[in-house]
């Protein structure tokens, strides 16, 4: 055979036996489950440092508004509403209506000279009394917004935070109470006197700041423990007294007006915090009462 007619060959080499190439894609998913690993912790950490009061505020923040009441002629948000009362779910539609249409004046006479409107409510003393329930939800509104400011300072100021325990709020008939209350050991004044010590001044001073976001006057009350003993001590009176007067002088001079101050007095040991037990530290305290004021609502002139 000649040279240029030998066969040609063409040799193929098959790889194998290698494992194949996975990718990258393993990488994304633990890229994704880091990301949520960490913002779970994130999560769990705001839960632990946040405070109830934050917490509800979180909530609300986050709570949805409220829809109407009145559904529409289907029944869903988008649809609409019928105006007859053949419709299907017209009273949405009725309801606005009946709302918008004026009521007669309740002395108006009709053609008799009768007033078909006797034995009905009077529009002014509903009037009046609307406005006084609005005005007292509005006060009720500012008691809890000052005390929840109190609170906050507590928890920010570390010099207060350890003062936490002394300090009791609450709401009574007469209005919101702020209660500067002994501990065991931790007492406000020193024993016997009417001079209030470091911790006490610190907190009257808190305790002013929250008074004048208020028009509110102001009642100062001071208490004893009773005795060991259970006998009474008359200079408890006496002791009590000088020590409400001396809370009183703290807060004016933290810029309290005055004019606000509409009661100081002494009650001893005639009221225990604890009755259970007279003697306990907790009955020796400091009571300051924000009064609800009664609503001024206008003459019948004015109107």
């Amino acid at each position: 055979m000649a040279m240029n007619e030998r066969p040609i060959l063409i040799k193929k080499v098959k790889k194998g036996g290698a494992h194949a190439h996975h990718g990258g894609a393993w990488k994304v998913a633990y890229a994704d489950f880091v990301t949520a690993m960490m913002a779970f912790f994130l999560l769990m950490w705001l839960i632990n440092t946040t405070s109830p009061e934050q917490k509800r505020g979180i909530a609300d923040y986050f709570a949805p508004a409220s829809v109407s009441q009145s559904t529409s002629g289907s029944g869903g948000i988008l649809a609409g509403t019928a105006l007859g009362e053949d419709g299907v779910k017209s009273e949405g539609s009725m309801s606005v209506i009946q709302q918008m249409a004026p009521e007669a004046p309740p002395t108006a006479p009709d053609d008799q000279g009768t007033n078909p409107n006797i034995g009905a409510v009077d529009v002014s003393d509903a009037s009046e009394a609307a406005l006084r329930k609005e005005l007292a939800a509005r006060e009720e509104a500012a008691f809890q917004s000052a005390a929840q400011s109190l609170r906050q300072a507590m928890q920010d100021m570390p010099e207060l935070a350890e003062l936490s325990k002394n300090i009791m709020i609450d709401q009574t008939p007469e209005g919101l109470r702020i209660q500067m209350v002994d501990q065991e050991g931790r007492s406000m004044f020193e024993t016997g006197s009417a001079k209030p010590n470091e911790r006490a001044r610190l907190l009257l001073r808190a305790i002013s700041r929250v008074i004048n976001q208020l028009p509110n006057r102001i009642t100062i009350t001071g208490h004893t423990s009773a005795s060991a003993d259970r006998g009474k001590n008359e200079g408890d009176w006496t002791l009590s007294g000088a020590r409400a007067n001396a809370a009183r002088q703290i807060l004016q001079g933290s810029g309290v007006d005055a004019d606000r101050v509409y009661q100081v007095a002494g009650k001893a040991a005639s009221d225990p915090l604890y009755p259970d037990d007279p003697t306990l530290a907790g009955n020796r305290r400091i009571a300051i009462v924000l009064l609800r004021e009664a609503p001024v609502l206008p003459s019948e002139t004015s109107l």
